[in-house]
Formats: structure tokens, C-alpha cells, sequence
């Protein structure tokens, strides 16, 4: 599989952004999250591709763009649709499901069938699960940032109480995660962004 280089990833990112701000709180976020999984894939006694690694990264939230109204308002209450909008972009420029995995299957530490069924989400009734060691990173790396306004960078501990809420068995998964990987040094990244830390 032929990868997309960092500028045609930008360059995808500004096609699909509805604004400069847009950009630049998707885009950053994204940026942050791939460094984040850089230097845990650096340390990481797994084999797994780097450079899809990267990629998957730079492209996951993609679809973010998709939920802002024509006034710049991000729709937050069907924030849970911008795994599978992003899947459909990347599905509609031809990128391979391998990439477009990185999109849909990222939010929280998995959404399954029943989730989608129990908590009445407005997404297609399937189970979106990271399944190879890139996707899994990829998605265990975005936990330790947020877009929130201000945007903030997470510890583990901080997003395990947030994952809390929705049960035992996402806390459990998590913890998987965080077993698996380790947890990432924020400090230079806090300082080169200037976010604070919840």
C-alpha cells in the first residue's frame, strides 16, 4: 500500500476544513496525537508500521470537518458520527479500508453493537473496534489530548476516570491498553502547544 505524504494528508485536511479555525483545531489535535503515538511506538516492544502509524494519525479525525454548520459551529451533540463520516471521506478519495479504519474505529476505546443499541447512538449498528496494533495505538494515543475548548492534554488517569461513566467494561479496556503501551511523557508537547493539563 502506497501511503499518503504528510503534505497530501495537509492538503486533505484544508479540502475538507469549512474554516481557518476548523483547521486549525482539528489538524493540531491531530498532529499532537500522531507525535504522541510516535514516541510510543519508539519504545514499544510490538512490531507495527510506523509510517501507517503516521498516517492513521494524521487522518483519524478527518471527519470532525463534516459536523460544523454553515455558521462554524461544531455539532456536538452527534459528535459520535465523526469516526464513520470520516470513513466515508476517506472511502470517497479512494484510500484503502486499512486507512480508513483509523477513522471509524477510534472513539473511546471501541463502540460495539450494543453500545450503539444501549445508548441509542446515531451511527450504523456495528462494532467499531481497533484491531491491529496501528489502530490500537492510534486510538489509545488520541486519549491523551482533547479539542475541548480550551484544548487540553489528558493523563491516564484522567481519561480513565472520564471512561468511567459508560462501565466496567470500558475502564477494563483501557486499562488493556494502558498495560500494552505505557504512558506518554506530555511534557514537551504541553510546552511546544501551550495547552494546559486536566
Amino acid at each position: 500500500m502506497i501511503l499518503p505524504t504528510v503534505n497530501e494528508v495537509r492538503a486533505l485536511h484544508e479540502k475538507y476544513a469549512p474554516s481557518h479555525e476548523a483547521l486549525d483545531l482539528v489538524l493540531t489535535h491531530c498532529e499532537i496525537v500522531c507525535g504522541i503515538a510516535a514516541q510510543l511506538a519508539a519504545r514499544s516492544a510490538h512490531a507495527l508500521d510506523a509510517d501507517l502509524v503516521r498516517v492513521g494519525a494524521l487522518l483519524h479525525d478527518i471527519g470532525v470537518y463534516r459536523l460544523y454548520d454553515r455558521a462554524g459551529r461544531l455539532d456536538h451533540r452527534d459528535y459520535i458520527r465523526h469516526g464513520v463520516l470520516g470513513y466515508e471521506i476517506l472511502r470517497e478519495e479512494g484510500f484503502p479500508e486499512s486507512l480508513r479504519r483509523f477513522c471509524s474505529c477510534h472513539i473511546g476505546v471501541g463502540v460495539t453493537r450494543q453500545d450503539i443499541r444501549e445508548q441509542k447512538l446515531a451511527i450504523p449498528e456495528a462494532d467499531y473496534l481497533a484491531e491491529t496494533i496501528e489502530e490500537q495505538l492510534v486510538m489509545y494515543a488520541d486519549k491523551f489530548h482533547s479539542k475541548t475548548t480550551p484544548p487540553t492534554f489528558l493523563t491516564a488517569d484522567s481519561y480513565a476516570a472520564q471512561v468511567e461513566r459508560y462501565g466496567a467494561d470500558k475502564v477494563h479496556a483501557f486499562g488493556l491498553l494502558r498495560a500494552r503501551f505505557g504512558e506518554p511523557d506530555l511534557t514537551s508537547a504541553r510546552a511546544r502547544y501551550g495547552h494546559a493539563q486536566a
